[in-house]
């Protein structure tokens, strides 16, 4: 083995690993988020979900520039990995460094800016335990659905629990967001504006994500039609060949008989 592919394995390696960290990263800072919201707990207040969240978007900022450095154009992955270096900006730092001051609602949206990251990074190892390319897109979708109805429904809690009677605890909230990405609707509508822009988001995302679904039951559904034209095609294939090996064994006499009558 050359050492240009020991190095091409060795770099694969080094990535794959970092991609799985990446996701285990993310999904700590979901639990993190989803335990302060469901206990009210205000974050940035706590120093050290603020440090943990800075050496986190560390970690995603040297991936970046690993994959960059090892990237064989790098252009092209600047193009388009560009936005992978957006989300890993430790926004909140920044802004509790600087004192700059928005909503509550604008910063705690800003606390899933980082987990874009862990998206990517989940659709690689899914694509690592998967069959298949139409498989493996059609699992991050499902996934892509379901963490997307899950933020939306936090979000639409922390915004309105306080100004919506209607949104009584996080269930309520939850029923909206899945009543609404299926476009189906429900009896919970949003007052602040930011649950008026969610509910408009995630109507949309649901209508994109939605036909995947039909696509993919489609696709499956043809394969296997197509599979069961080969295994008929075959077993008439056989048919035939074994038709023809019985026609085949069987011998007739052609030989002249005897008709001498003398003995």
């Amino acid at each position: 083995m050359s050492f240009a592919t020991q190095f091409s394995y060795a770099k694969q390696g080094i990535l794959n690993f970092l991609h799985i960290v990446i996701l285990v990263l993310s999904l700590f800072l979901l639990v993190s988020i989803s335990w302060d919201t469901f206990n009210n707990v205000s974050f940035l207040n706590q120093p050290l979900y603020m440090e943990i969240q800075w050496w986190i978007c560390l970690f995603f900022l040297f991936v970046f520039l690993l994959e960059l450095f090892l990237s064989k154009n790098r252009k092209r992955y600047i193009a388009t990995h560009f936005l992978f270096l957006l989300v890993s900006i430790p926004y909140l730092n920044l802004i509790d460094y600087f004192g700059i001051t928005f909503s509550p609602e604008m910063t705690y949206l800003i606390r899933f800016i980082p987990m874009i990251r862990g998206g990517y990074a989940l659709a690689i190892v899914v694509g690592w335990l998967t069959y298949s390319r139409a498989s493996s897109l059609f699992i991050s979708y499902v996934t892509m659905l379901v963490a997307t109805v899950y933020f939306a429904s936090m979000i639409f809690f922390v915004v309105e629990h306080r100004v919506n009677p209607m949104v009584t605890g996080y269930p309520a909230a939850l029923w909206w967001a899945t009543m609404d990405v299926t476009t189906v609707g429900s009896n919970i509508y949003a007052m602040t504006p930011t649950g008026k822009i969610m509910s408009v988001v995630l109507a949309a995302l649901g209508m994109m994500l939605f036909p995947i679904f039909t696509v993919y039951i489609t696709n499956l559904v043809q394969n296997a039609n197509r599979e069961r034209l080969k295994y008929y095609s075959r077993l008439e294939g056989q048919g035939a060949d074994a038709g023809g090996h019985m026609t085949g064994d069987v011998k007739t006499d052609d030989t002249p008989q005897d008709t001498d009558p003398r003995p």
